[in-house]
């Protein structure tokens, strides 16, 4: 019988623990803000939080991605402190409820990444790059965790009006590549790919992005699709966002068929039968 294959990548370490992509893995999405697009306001209690960290490490998910600030198109911006706020009281209770749990912050600000990191998270998710936020390389480098280098232009408020490029994935691979040398240079050694699905790219330029994904495996290094009821699936279908399961299945099979090792999504369970599905 026939399976999808991840393409060869290095291995991440997770506080000393190697993490491989032989089956890809999957990362739970854990909003604790009041406003993200689909699950804003369900989690902003510490208790709805840890619940739902339980459901989510239940259904499969092998990292848990915890966010404090929206980036949806059009987010208002929010202080580093009511960031810092929204996320410690949970990223300690999930700490203390499920100790082997592997922890992911959701966050562009260093300030935010520090603390977070030293309240037990794992890894860092940056969405934007580190373009946002001039530190951010520097506190990876003195940390040394795992970091998600995510393309994306201007800021979450005006993202969607920089969608001018002159072939996307070209210019989303240049930009890629000149972060991770500034990465490198820093000593930075564990580093995870994220084309930016829906961030200052058009519907029209995601699909493009997501049917030659594959070429990004040039670098080497683990790719991250993160398309999970996303507008480039609603938007398309004349949908809501609580209506693109079976849009975000299909392209998550896209994304699988194409190698990427990991996928960031809202439903774990659809996600972890995907992937027993596909790989043995």
């Amino acid at each position: 019988m026939k399976t999808f294959q991840t393409a060869k990548t290095r291995s991440i370490n997770v506080q000393g623990q190697l993490m491989t992509f032989e089956k890809p893995i999957i990362m739970g999405i854990l909003n604790v803000t009041p406003d993200s697009f689909y699950d804003g306001g369900d989690n902003t209690t510490v208790e709805k939080a840890v619940e739902k960290a339980h459901d989510l490490l239940q259904a499969g998910a092998q990292i848990i991605d915890i966010g404090a600030y929206s980036s949806r198109p059009g987010a208002p911006l929010i202080s580093s402190q009511e960031e810092m706020d929204r996320a410690l009281p949970a990223i300690s209770a999930i700490r203390e409820s499920f100790p082997e749990a592997i922890l992911s912050i959701d966050t562009f600000r260093a300030d935010v990444a520090a603390v977070s990191i030293d309240a037990g998270v794992h890894l860092v998710n940056d969405v934007s790059g580190g373009t946002l936020d001039e530190d951010m390389f520097a506190t990876i480098a003195k940390y040394q965790v795992p970091y998600i280098l995510m393309h994306m232009r201007g800021t979450p408020e005006n993202m969607q009006q920089k969608t001018e490029y002159s072939d996307i994935v070209t210019d989303v691979a240049t930009f890629l590549g000149e972060r991770i040398a500034q990465l490198r240079d820093l000593g930075v050694k564990d580093i995870i790919l994220d084309p930016g699905f829906g961030f200052a790219k058009t519907i029209e330029q995601n699909y493009e992005l997501l049917y030659r994904v594959n070429e990004l495996h040039y670098f080497g290094l683990p790719i991250l699709g993160g398309i999970s009821r996303k507008s480039m699936i609603y938007k398309k279908l004349g949908l809501k966002a609580q209506e693109a399961l079976n849009g975000t299945t299909a392209l998550n099979t896209l994304l699988l068929e194409r190698g990427v090792q990991l996928l960031r999504v809202h439903d774990v369970k659809e996600a972890k039968q995907l992937v027993d599905l596909f790989y043995k």
